[in-house]
């Protein structure tokens, strides 16, 4: 089992959506009111901001003006790869989305002034409603409710599918990536970031990329992607409807193989029967395999329904996701090795990268991968 991952649900003191600020995340406050004076709506009115808790990556933060909310979104501290963390691409991705995909907040403002609060930002539209936390309980409106559940997991594989249905030329992001190709990079890409982020030895990491390099599928038709949706990234209603309402983090959104998407869906899902040292990487709180949420299979078939895509290949994406996911969290957990980063969170993370190497060669060993 995997070392700081425990079986049995972990009880967070403090399971609030947002807090106080972290010290070490915390910025000019009167300079970004002097900047959104005359810019924002409301912000006329005395500043309260607050710092959501969710996400591993980029830094979210609740701006508060009377009655008026607004969220701001800025990269985290510290070194941070090449053109990753991009808030002008993010921006103009979340200004124009939202008039074709509902489920997009709508950006308002960019700041790229270093000097306001550090680092570029911007500011968006405030969606409410439930968030499913990773590692995190489950919602009390959800809980022991099997429909919601069953809802929620049907909303997500259809709010997929509608977002690869977006025209997105219509919306003038058609130079927002470089289909031909995208996949070979994305592994390319992500074989460096293993090398740069790596805090041991995994040989197996580099074996994978490298058979992935060598049995990449034919590229599907391209999409809009939005390239880490996962269930902890959608927004359902308020109460037990479970309906889909938003979809969070849009950083790495990109134009590209459809199939990528998915892959990466079905790659956090997790199946009552899976690997017990990949479930207790949710640290006892694994959502999916409880009653109501439908199977990956069932999910994948649901999506095909809605696209008439073909799914032939979809476990060398699945694969695919688990060994890119390894990259992500090695990132986060070298920031918080080198100090970079206090939120104790990430303490823990040191030992996904190995385990999702494992199941991601476990499932490519009947595509002829040896995972020994």
């Amino acid at each position: 089992m995997c070392p700081g991952a425990p079986t049995e649900a972990v009880d967070y003191a403090d399971d609030a959506e947002y807090g106080e600020v972290r010290n070490e995340e915390d910025f000019d406050r009167e300079a970004l009111l002097r900047f959104l004076g005359g810019r924002l709506a409301g912000a006329d009115a005395p500043m309260e901001v607050k710092q959501f808790r969710g996400g591993h990556s980029n830094l979210t933060y609740l701006l508060r003006f009377g009655e008026t909310e607004w969220v701001m979104r800025r990269p985290p501290l510290g070194p941070l790869p090449p053109t990753a963390h991009d808030m002008g691409r993010e921006y103009r991705i979340l200004s124009r989305l939202w008039q074709a995909f509902r489920y997009a907040p709508r950006a308002i403002l960019y700041c790229e002034d270093r000097s306001i609060i550090g680092a570029p930002f911007f500011v968006m539209e405030r969606m409410k409603g439930l968030v499913i936390k990773n590692r995190r309980p489950l919602p009390a409106e959800l809980h022991d409710n099997a429909e919601a559940c069953a809802r929620v997991g049907e909303g997500l594989v259809d709010t997929l599918a509608a977002l690869h249905g977006v025209d997105y030329a219509a919306l003038e992001l058609a130079g927002l990536g470089r289909p031909e190709g995208f996949l070979e990079r994305q592994i390319r890409g992500w074989m460096e970031r293993w090398e740069r982020a790596k805090t041991r030895e995994l040989a197996l990491m580099n074996r994978l990329g490298a058979w992935f390099i060598d049995h990449m599928p034919p590229p599907q038709p391209p999409a809009l992607l939005h390239n880490d949706f996962f269930l902890h990234n959608l927004i359902v209603e308020p109460g037990a409807s479970g309906r889909p309402v938003g979809v969070l983090d849009w950083e790495m959104a990109t134009l590209g193989d459809p199939m990528v998407d998915l892959g990466i869906t079905l790659g956090y899902w997790r199946d009552p029967g899976d690997n017990p040292e990949l479930i207790a990487l949710s640290e006892g709180h694994c959502h999916t395999i409880m009653p109501g949420f439908p199977r990956r299979q069932q999910l994948a078939e649901r999506y095909a329904e809605h696209t008439g895509r073909d799914l032939s290949h979809v476990e060398y994406y699945r694969a695919w996701a688990h060994w890119k996911t390894a990259t992500v969290v090695e990132q986060i957990y070298a920031r918080y090795r080198r100090g970079q980063t206090h939120d104790e969170r990430f303490a823990a993370l040191g030992c996904h990268a190995p385990v999702l190497a494992r199941e991601a060669a476990a499932i490519l060993a009947p595509l002829g991968f040896d995972p020994s």
